[in-house]
C-alpha cells in the first residue's frame, strides 16, 4: 500500500521545465531511492512534496488523501542537502525546538532528544554552538532533527555527506529500523553504490522528465546484457575457431564475454573444456545502478563501459 502518490507533476519556471510530467508511488515501509543527475528536478520534485513549492499541474497523495501543506507537514521530516541549523544557537535548544515546531511538547521533545544523543554520542554537545561542529557532527544533528518526532515519511537528501564510514554506517543502521518499523524513507544521493545497498526501489530522473521506475533488482535485471566473468587457473592464449560470446575485456586470470545471440552459458562453458581449458569461476555480470545512470543519462553503452574498466 502506498503512502505516497505523485500524479502528473509538473513545475516550470519562465520556459524550463524542472519537473515535467513526473508520476510514482513509494509503498510504506519502503526505502525509496529518488535519483538524477544535477539539474534533474529532484530538488524541485522533493520541494513540491513538502509543500515548500506548488505544483503548476498535477497531484500530490498522501497517505490515502490529498496533500495538505498545512496539516501533513508535520507528518515528514525533512533533511535538506542544504543545511538549515541556526549557527549561533545551541545545539540542545535547537533540537527543543525544531522538534516543537513539529507538534511535539517540550518534556517530550527533550526526553526523545536525550534517548538520540545517547544514541549517537552526543551528549556533551547540548550547550555547544553549531558553528563550533565539524561538518559530520552537524550532519549528524541535522538527521536527529529530522527524525525526532516519528514522521511518517523521512526524506533525507544526501545524509552521508561529510560521515566518516563509523557515522555513515550508524545512520545506515538507523535507516533500516525505522524502514522495518514502518516509517517510509526517500533517499535522494548521487552516490550510487549506497543506493543500490540501501533502497528496495528506486526512479531516475534526467531533464525533469521520469526516465526509470522499478526495483533496484528488477532494473538491473533488465539491463543485463548476457555479459560473464570467466576466471580461469591460467587464461587461454588465445581463442580457437567460432567461440558462441564476444570478447569485452580481461583482466587478470578472467576474461570478459558477451554470450552471441543464439547461444546460451553451457555453449561458453563447454567451449573452453573442449579447449583444456581449467575453470575456476563462471559468473554473470549484471550492471551497476552506476552503470545503468551513465548509460541513460550520459547514452555509454554498458559494454563499453565493461571494455574501460577491464581492459
Amino acid at each position: 500500500m502506498s503512502l505516497l502518490e505523485v500524479q502528473n507533476l509538473k513545475k516550470y519556471y519562465a520556459t524550463q521545465k524542472a519537473v515535467d510530467d513526473v508520476s510514482f508511488s513509494v509503498n510504506k515501509g519502503s526505502i525509496f531511492g529518488l535519483l538524477g543527475p544535477n539539474g534533474a528536478g529532484k530538488t524541485t520534485l522533493i520541494r513540491m512534496i513538502t509543500g515548500i513549492f506548488y505544483p503548476d499541474e498535477g497531484h500530490i497523495i498522501f497517505d490515502g488523501k490529498r496533500f495538505d501543506p498545512v496539516n501533513d507537514v508535520v507528518k515528514i521530516g525533512y533533511m535538506p542537502e542544504e543545511r538549515g541549523l541556526y549557527k549561533k544557537m545551541k545545539i540542545g535548544e535547537q533540537a527543543v525546538y525544531l522538534a516543537q515546531l513539529k507538534g511535539l511538547s517540550k518534556n517530550d521533545a527533550m526526553t526523545k532528544i536525550k534517548e538520540w544523543f545517547i544514541k549517537f554520542e552526543m551528549q556533551s554537545w547540548w550547550v555547544k554552538k553549531v558553528e563550533d561542529l565539524s561538518k559530520g557532527m552537524s550532519q549528524k544533528l541535522q538527521f536527529v532533527t529530522t527524525v525526532l518526532h516519528e514522521p511518517k515519511l523521512i526524506i533525507l537528501d544526501e545524509p552521508f555527506s561529510g560521515l566518516d564510514p563509523v557515522n555513515s554506517n550508524l545512520i545506515k543502521d538507523e535507516i533500516y529500523k525505522m524502514a522495518q518499523s514502518g516509517s517510509t524513507i526517500i533517499f535522494s544521493t548521487h552516490r550510487m553504490e549506497q543506493v543500490e545497498e540501501i533502497c528496495d526501489h528506486i526512479i531516475l530522473l534526467n531533464k525533469g522528465k521520469k526516465i526509470l521506475d522499478g526495483s533496484v533488482k528488477g532494473v538491473k535485471h533488465q539491463f543485463k546484457e548476457n555479459l560473464f566473468s570467466i576466471g580461469f587457473e591460467e587464461r587461454p592464449a588465445g581463442l580457437n575457431g567460432n567461440p558462441p560470446f564476444e570478447m569485452v575485456g580481461t583482466k587478470d586470470h578472467s576474461y570478459i564475454v558477451k554470450i552471441r545471440d543464439g547461444h546460451k552459458p553451457n555453449d561458453v562453458l563447454s567451449y573452453f573444456l573442449q579447449q583444456d581449458a581449467r575453470i575456476i569461476s563462471f559468473n554473470e555480470m549484471l550492471p551497476s545502478l552506476n552503470d545503468i545512470f551513465i548509460k541513460l543519462v550520459e547514452g555509454t553503452p554498458l559494454t563499453r563501459q565493461f571494455q574501460e574498466t577491464t581492459a
